[in-house]
């Protein structure tokens, strides 16, 4: 029976970060600084939120998109902290995640043949989606660019095929952020292009040289672009699930129903949960994003002194040095550090061949596991003379 299975779901696989946590799942005394997520807890206000939606039985059905409260405040956040417009009755879409988010939109505006560029190294949630909708994604190599996509790096791989452009930035796994002037640079090359852009700003609270700047706020962009965000990295609630979608009515109601069908509404819990976090909870992302602030400056200089070539990150939370390693892969790398430097790290060659050679470090962890991380690793380097 297994060949009358979908072949856009055979074809694919699980993410190669998830077969290395497979694969050394059963080691024991390893320090991980692999997760990609905050380490704090959800702040107490917005679990008191989620606990009062339940005592008062708020446990039905929403709106598809989400409750217009909710709808309303991620408006008025994005607008306040972005200076982007969006109509909370007709273009805003409350999601399970970001991860639905995206799911939805590639849903919405793919077809078989077309083709969507991903800059690579890229999070590797984006590519099986596509498939699944039976698109191409094409990765463009971004290595000699900071890993940031730019004008000419589109200009050499837009074909008649190109439906869709994914702006992934802050950046998993690289932590690569784009100025306000590259992002101007993009919006004016895109504007008179029949593309849509996807822009996945869930990590666009956490940045550390300058303020986030979002596409769609260029002229021309707002009708073209789908912006993705969420509140599971800004208030560290990725296991409440929400996240949302913004886009233009004439587009947003046809993400409505791949919505709707999928999973008819977000969990009415989490959305009052996330209904505190984004009205009441306005300075909670800044004692955070300080601490990751903190955490990068000692971890991007214990890795530069210890002679490992890296872009000083933007945003994010993660830093992806290069490993001096020619006869090996980033995932057998990983393998024998964890075998012998007791240290998990993410291989880079789990975000596109483009990641090979390199190794994603989270810092969403406290010091203390850091500074014995970046021990283990040290010693690791020494005992390979790679310093």
């Amino acid at each position: 029976m297994q060949h009358l299975i979908n072949p856009n779901v055979t074809q694919i696989e699980i993410s190669g970060i998830r077969k290395f946590f497979n694969m050394v799942s059963g080691y024991s005394d390893v320090v991980s600084l692999t997760i990609g997520q905050p380490d704090f807890p959800t702040p107490d206000h917005v679990k008191e939120a989620g606990k009062s939606a339940i005592d008062q039985n708020k446990t039905t059905y929403t709106h598809n998109a989400g409750m217009l409260p909710l709808r309303e405040a991620i408006s008025t956040f994005v607008h306040d902290q972005y200076g982007l417009h969006y109509d909370p009755k007709e273009e805003i879409i409350s999601t399970v995640g970001a991860s639905q988010a995206i799911d939805i939109t590639f849903r919405t505006i793919l077809t078989p043949g077309d083709e969507v560029i991903l800059p690579g190294p890229v999070y590797p949630g984006y590519e099986p989606l596509i498939r699944l909708a039976g698109a191409t994604p094409v990765h463009v190599d971004t290595r000699d660019h900071h890993f940031k996509l730019t004008k000419e790096l589109l200009q050499s791989h837009i074909t008649e095929k190109t439906k869709c452009i994914v702006l992934p930035y802050p950046s998993n796994p690289t932590g690569a952020t784009l100025t306000k002037d590259e992002v101007a640079d993009l919006a004016q090359y895109l504007q008179d292009k029949n593309l849509f852009v996807l822009s996945d700003e869930i990590y666009s609270q956490l940045t550390y040289d300058e303020t986030h700047t979002s596409i769609a706020t260029f002229q021309g962009m707002k009708d073209r672009t789908i912006v993705i965000n969420g509140v599971s990295k800004s208030h560290s609630m990725t296991g409440w699930r929400i996240g949302y979608t913004l886009a233009p009515a004439w587009l947003s109601k046809h993400m409505l129903k791949v919505h709707q069908y999928n999973v008819s509404c977000p969990s009415s819990i989490s959305q009052y949960a996330a209904l505190d976090a984004l009205t009441n909870g306005k300075t909670d992302t800044e004692v955070m994003r300080q601490a990751y602030e903190q955490r990068l400056d000692y971890v991007f200089n214990r890795l530069k002194d210890m002679g490992l070539e890296m872009d000083r990150p933007g945003g994010a939370f993660y830093v992806f040095p290069r490993f001096p390693i020619e006869n090996m892969t980033s995932f057998d790398l990983g393998i024998e550090l964890v075998e012998k430097g007791g240290l998990a790290l993410v291989p880079g060659d789990a975000f596109s061949s483009y990641g090979q050679g390199y190794m994603r470090i989270s810092y969403a962890y406290d010091m203390k596991t850091l500074e014995q991380g970046l021990d283990r690793l040290e010693s690791f380097l020494k005992e390979k003379s790679f310093i």
